[in-house]
């Protein structure tokens, strides 16, 4: 796979800082971490984000912490915190040490916010929180200090003490920042740092009966874990003041800086996480493993390789910049990975018959009539034809490939009335090649009622069998499979779920009309014998087809069933 950053040095803004830090001995190690919340699958945009940071890492002999900012135990799970963990790992990374969890850190997080109050920089709010919006103002209008602005602060530990011990219900009392209401960055209008909830956590149980807020907690878990270069997207870079302010007033001597870089935006991919939790739920798609789903785990059962999604990272780079990327340049980094690596077999997609009708005769000196370089073997009146599983990589082995009287080729392969430039069989031109075997000739095409072609009568030429015919230039190759040999397989076909270029716009209440219809497509194709034995997540490339993965979960000997990755070329419109 040719990689654009194959012997030369990775450059953005964020490793010249890096590189810069480390130059001056600012810090003796970096460490970086990957710090998703867990209430959803993780998506494309996560990959660029885990690149980078377990990058940077790898890149400068430094750690990369992985660390679960779970402070709303109503969005949270441990599904989500199981796949994160897996996915991370399938990508090709690794973290630092034990999995960390910032409600490990839930009983240091309040005795900070305690703090935090005895300094006068926090109090106890027991306004609505519709009140507390109202009184936020806007960005062309300063906000309005709360009446429990100026309580002492004997009054507010008191309070907050009730808080934690359940004595306000939910949207009571919550526990604010003291900044600047009169801030020009609404994240500095006393934010809300703690609030009640009532809600068993996943990693803490009913121990808490209030949860830090992310903006409050992210920062001290930062500082906690000594994490040198956090860096995230550019959404944040509003929010940044308010992590500085934090970690300075609870006074850490290296405080851990915050960078942003410009998030992962690629036309047709949806990367909402409230709306592809919305997709899951009304069942517009089969799960969040659904190929169809940006999701990590989508990508893996759709066959995108985690090589092919690193180049992908490498590929768009780190900027500050916002941006859309194009959906096919994704597309030709999955493609790149899998071009030496996918081994090769014949798939039918859509079958139509042809009867050899002089097949006995033909195969009879098969072994006079070949070049020496062919490997047959006849057998019970097949010839098997033995073919290398990968021309790039040889250790993989051969297959064998049965070449019997009855055969199916693609319907599209034939064409009572071709169209300009057409180069495969039609009733004016009747010879092909029939790939890794003979030259085949036409000489009947069979329709039903409705003018459907339904089976061709054909002639094959015996000396042709990895010869080219003298005297004769024939135009084109196609694949097939054999009628006889050949295994059911039901192949799905699939395109971008959405066929709108910025699926952002859509509203929520209106996924479901704005599905692409053709987003799967079931054929019932036949597909040669050497793939019945395919392993579930096996990716192949079908020839003139596109590669082709065995579904991890629906795919068995009993049952093949193959998702297509991507085709062979960029045929998205």
């Amino acid at each position: 796979m040719t990689h654009p950053t194959e012997n030369s040095e990775k450059n953005d803004f964020i490793r010249a800082i890096v590189r810069e830090d480390l130059a001056e001995q600012k810090y003796q190690q970096i460490v970086t971490r990957f710090p998703p919340e867990p209430n959803g699958y993780l998506h494309l945009g996560h990959v660029k984000s885990i690149c980078l940071n377990f990058g940077l890492a790898n890149e400068f002999n430094g750690l990369c912490n992985l660390r679960f900012d779970d402070t709303n135990p109503s969005a949270e799970e441990q599904e989500y915190v199981d796949n994160i963990k897996g996915d991370v790992k399938w990508l090709g990374f690794d973290w630092s040490g034990d999995v960390r969890y910032a409600s490990s850190y839930f009983e240091q997080l309040y005795r900070w916010a305690i703090q935090l109050i005895e300094q006068g920089d926090a109090y106890v709010d027991l306004q609505t929180p519709e009140q507390i919006r109202e009184n936020r103002g806007n960005f062309g209008q300063a906000g309005k200090n709360s009446p429990y602005r100026d309580t002492s602060v004997a009054e507010n530990l008191q309070r907050f003490d009730e808080m934690k011990n359940g004595k306000f219900q939910e949207g009571e009392a919550v526990l604010r920042a003291k900044i600047d209401m009169a801030s020009p960055n609404m994240n500095l209008r006393d934010p809300v740092i703690y609030r009640v909830m009532h809600k068993a956590h996943h990693q803490t149980g009913d121990t808490w009966y209030i949860y830090p807020m992310y903006d409050y907690a992210h920062p001290l878990s930062d500082a906690i874990e000594n994490i040198t270069h956090s860096v995230c997207t550019l959404e944040f870079e509003d929010h940044r003041p308010f992590y500085d302010w934090v970690v300075e007033k609870i006074g850490f001597e290296k405080p851990p800086h915050q960078y942003e870089f410009a998030r992962l935006n690629v036309n047709h991919i949806l990367t909402s996480k409230r709306k592809l939790k919305k997709l899951v739920e009304d069942k517009l798609v089969t799960g969040w493993d659904d190929p169809r789903m940006p999701t990590i785990a989508g990508m893996r059962r759709r066959g995108y390789t985690p090589e092919g999604l690193q180049d992908f990272c490498d590929r768009v780079g780190v900027s500050k910049a916002d941006g859309v990327v194009d959906f096919g340049l994704l597309e030709f980094s999955i493609r790149n990975s899998l071009e030496d690596t996918a081994n090769r077999a014949m798939a039918v997609l859509n079958p139509l018959k042809i009867t050899i009708t002089n097949f006995d005769e033909a195969i009879k000196d098969v072994e006079t009539l070949k070049k020496p370089t062919v490997k047959t073997k006849l057998e019970n009146g097949v010839l098997w034809l033995i073919q290398s599983k990968n021309s790039h990589d040889e250790s993989q082995g051969v297959r064998d490939i049965p070449f019997t009287k009855q055969i199916f080729i693609d319907k599209s392969d034939f064409a009572i009335n071709p169209p300009d430039g057409y180069k495969r069989l039609s009733p004016q031109n009747t010879e092909i090649r029939l790939r890794n075997s003979y030259i085949l000739k036409v000489a009947e095409h069979i329709t039903d009622e409705n003018g459907e072609v339904v089976e061709l009568k054909a002639t094959i030429d015996p000396k042709t069998l990895g010869n080219n015919p003298e005297g004769r230039k024939v135009k084109g190759v196609i694949h097939w499979v054999s009628a006889s040999h050949g295994v059911p397989a039901e192949v799905r076909l699939y395109e971008q779920l959405f066929t709108q270029e910025d699926p952002a716009k859509i509203d929520i209440d209106n996924l479901a009309n704005e599905i692409n219809p053709n987003s799967l497509v079931v054929v019932n194709a036949m597909v040669e014998p050497s793939l019945a034995k395919a392993e579930k997540g096996e990716r192949f490339q079908f020839e003139r087809e596109g590669f082709f993965v065995a579904d991890e979960k629906d795919h068995s000997t009993e049952k093949a069933v193959f998702n297509r990755i991507v085709g062979l070329k960029d045929g998205f419109k």
